[in-house]
């Protein structure tokens, strides 16, 4: 059973894929802007909300991806993706392009994309005070830290508790994608792959997030054939929650000109 959520009642059918320490709900802004163009499910990824915890040990996107294809509508569907949720859903589109009628990737946190650049530099300095806290077994320190890179610009203290702690339960989560994201263990960037992608792509980031996503979106683009990019000017990494009018004017006009 695929747990999740649905949103909208549009002639579209869509799928949506959530960040990382998130679940379906993140789509609810989303889904109430576009209700009349699509019909979006949401599922839960591993480990979040109310599906199955990830089983420590295995390859976390592949399960991932394993829950996103048992969701996906009969026919061709609309891809959507957020962060490692947008990973998840490029691997989904490479492994399987004849279930994708078009691909949306909100800032795909595919690290290694931009492996070389002053922006990877840049993101190893400032994950750095997180990534020492969760090897000190301080999950609670890695989770705040983490969360004033990667999320809505609301400090930790004035976060609801059960978020707060729904985060810290997960924080471990960020780590065992590191393979995934870091160094490409899906082999999304292998020669050939991201170039043999013939449908239509929206890289879709914020103006304001860490420059490491920049330099993301200007691999993919530069390698996937039907690729375009837009900029929300002033949202950060979690653009689909805390600017989610800009989010959905520039999908709706993605999806009208294709």
């Amino acid at each position: 059973m695929i747990l999740g959520r649905h949103y909208g009642h549009g002639p579209l059918q869509a799928l949506a894929l959530h960040c990382s320490l998130a679940h379906a709900g993140e789509w609810s802004g989303l889904g109430a802007a576009l209700g009349e163009l699509l019909t979006i499910t949401a599922c839960d990824l591993p480990g979040h909300g109310k599906a199955a915890d990830w089983v420590p040990g295995t390859d976390i996107a592949a399960a991932a991806e394993a829950v996103a294809l048992a969701a996906l509508s009969p026919g061709r569907v609309d891809l959507i993706g957020h962060s490692f949720g947008a990973v998840v859903a490029l691997r989904l589109a490479l492994a399987h392009p004849a279930r994708v009628r078009r691909l949306i990737l909100i800032e795909p946190t595919l690290f290694a994309a931009a492996a070389g650049t002053a922006a990877a530099a840049d993101l190893v300095v400032r994950q750095g005070a997180s990534e020492a806290a969760w090897a000190a077994g301080d999950a609670e320190r890695a989770a705040e830290l983490f969360i004033r890179i990667w999320g809505t610009g609301e400090a930790w203290e004035q976060l609801p508790e059960a978020q707060r702690r729904y985060v810290v339960q997960r924080i471990g989560l960020i780590f065992a994608a590191r393979p995934v994201l870091d160094e490409d263990s899906g082999r999304l960037l292998a020669p050939g792959r991201l170039e043999g992608f013939r449908q239509p792509v929206l890289l879709l980031e914020g103006g304001a997030s860490p420059p490491v996503i920049a330099a993301i979106a200007s691999a993919l683009a530069a390698r996937l054939a039907m690729a375009e990019r837009q900029v929300v000017p002033g949202a950060g990494h979690m653009l689909p929650v805390t600017h989610n009018a800009e989010v959905a004017a520039a999908i709706r006009g993605f999806l009208s000109r294709g």
